[in-house]
């Protein structure tokens, strides 16, 4: 990024990418992978991460199996919207195994057993995360269940943790997948960071990203990305970004107010998001003053 050199930043502090290196352990997030390793440890039954687009869901996938040691076989999917054939080969070339051209489902299901068990043979334990289950059919969630049926006396041969936005609670409704919804063991709801944390989280990326000057956002800079962003985390990076980019253009090493408000109206989803929260105060009063007008 153009500023870099300005700001004296070694990286881009606000990269969309999820990075483990600018983990940010915000009350949510944290809960969140707190909950993950006391299910993993737990050792059975399927996982449930939720959580609104841009809440750090694939972020808090990568930290947890950057946690895990030589213990632990994992496996991740980014894109499960695929039938059940493709599932198994894509959770088969995940664990490295070899499979014979042509295989139907019923021989990719005992191939990929027979793995399972090898790896418990050698005490390995095998954990599958899959990301954006959303878009998961509701046949490709069957066959996930099936697989997971493989178990010793003490444990579950493959855990299974669902990363998803909301819709996937609206899916694991149906009568359909029930016995999947049994077995979801641990479930964890993200939110999105408060005012003050967003503060913290903008420092935060800026120290990581080499940052070693005075503070560069003001208070009220923040407070406005903040009310845009509502404490989403992508779109914090976005606006930060943005206001970073005027200030520079500006020649300044200080992002106020003006810059992040120009930031939030380059910014649909921010913008968006503005919109609504300004209207929904209107509406409750519009409302308030048609109710007062029947009671007259």
């Amino acid at each position: 990024m153009i500023y870099l050199q300005h700001f004296g930043l070694r990286e881009p502090p606000f990269g969309i990418t999820p990075d483990t290196s600018f983990y940010f352990a915000c009350s949510s997030i944290q809960q969140a992978l707190n909950t993950l390793i006391v299910a993993v440890a737990n050792g059975e039954g399927f996982i449930k991460i939720t959580g609104e687009v841009g809440t750090g869901k694939t972020l808090l996938c990568r930290k947890l199996l950057a946690t895990l040691d030589d213990g632990w076989v994992s496996a991740y999917v980014p894109n499960p919207n695929l039938d059940s054939r493709s599932l198994l080969i894509a959770l088969a070339e995940e664990l490295g195994v070899p499979l014979e051209e042509g295989l139907d489902p019923h021989r990719l299901m005992k191939a990929l057993n027979s793995a399972l068990l090898g790896f418990a043979r050698e005490h390995k334990r095998v954990v599958l995360c899959l990301d954006e289950t959303q878009a998961m059919p509701i046949e490709t969630l069957e066959t996930l269940r099936l697989l997971t049926n493989l178990e010793t006396e003490k444990r579950k041969l493959l855990q299974v943790i669902l990363f998803g936005q909301p819709e996937l609670d609206v899916k694991l409704a149906r009568e359909s997948v029930r016995q999947l919804r049994q077995r979801i063991t641990f479930q964890h709801k993200m939110g999105s960071l408060t005012s003050n944390e967003t503060g913290h989280y903008l420092e935060h990326r800026l120290r990581v990203a080499g940052y070693s000057g005075d503070r560069i956002f003001t208070g009220p800079a923040v407070r406005r990305i903040y009310s845009a962003s509502r404490g989403v985390p992508r779109l914090i990076n976005i606006l930060a970004n943005k206001a970073m980019m005027l200030a520079y253009g500006e020649g300044g090493r200080m992002v106020k107010w003006r810059h992040a408000y120009a930031a939030v109206r380059d910014t649909p989803a921010a913008s968006a998001f503005t919109r609504a929260w300004l209207w929904l105060p209107l509406a409750g009063l519009a409302g308030f003053g048609i109710g007062w007008m029947l009671l007259r």
